[in-house]
């Protein structure tokens, strides 16, 4: 299991300071700005987060075991910690679709993740609608988009000015490739990482966008 030091690392600057972004893996990342530690999914089996820095912030997606991990939570978790989560699986702060929410100097909001096409062998969606989040958190200028476990839905393609935008791919629960391209070229983010990817071949995505020149596709260690 990865340690601290041992994970890639993208810094991207704002009109505010800079935001480092690290990819813990899986679903999960830390983000770190203006002193403030904010994590998205932690999940304990990609990092050891004991040795990780305390979180201001704990944003979860949904409640499946990957994203919803009690252990990694504790593990980062202090009695000031702001958790932002779904209602479905609130501890402290619960957090709809539409709502939106100060944490420091950073503004998050929710905005819908479900599934359109894959579903489970009874027929029920893997993320049905209304259950799941995804968090548009703005840092300075620059709107980061984690999309969480959604398809290329409606309401993802409505989003406009996005600086950098973490799409899923870990079929067959979420994304294709084509999916991704789909929603990438109607929202255009102008970096996107694809993460949460299992074991989908990333290179598609990346031929997929190769003529488009506008979105720039960073490959990191998420699987």
């Amino acid at each position: 299991m990865p340690v601290q030091g041992q994970f890639e690392v993208d810094v991207m600057p704002t009109s505010s300071g800079d935001l480092e972004i690290t990819f813990l893996g899986h679903g999960s990342l830390r983000l770190t700005f203006g002193g403030k530690e904010i994590y998205v999914d932690p999940f304990s089996h990609v990092a050891d987060y004991r040795q990780l820095p305390k979180a201001d912030v704990i944003l979860i997606t949904h409640e499946h075991p990957d994203h919803l991990d009690p252990g990694a939570i504790a593990d980062i978790r202090t009695e000031e910690t702001q958790v932002g989560m779904t209602a479905i699986c609130a501890q402290q702060v619960a957090m709809g679709n539409g709502d939106v929410q100060v944490f420091g100097e950073v503004v998050v909001e929710a905005v819908p993740a479900y599934n359109l096409v894959h579903k489970r062998e009874n027929g029920e969606y893997f993320h049905p609608r209304g259950r799941g989040n995804g968090y548009i958190l703005t840092f300075g200028d620059k709107p980061v988009y984690v999309a969480g476990d959604t398809e290329n839905i409606p309401e993802m393609k409505q989003l406009r000015g996005i600086e950098c935008a973490f799409l899923p791919m870990n079929l067959p629960y979420t994304m294709t490739p084509e999916m991704v391209a789909d929603a990438a070229t109607a929202f255009r983010p102008r970096v996107l990482y694809p993460y949460h990817y299992g074991q989908t071949d990333v290179s598609k995505l990346v031929a997929l966008l190769s003529a488009e020149r506008e979105i720039e596709v960073r490959v990191r260690r998420m699987a």
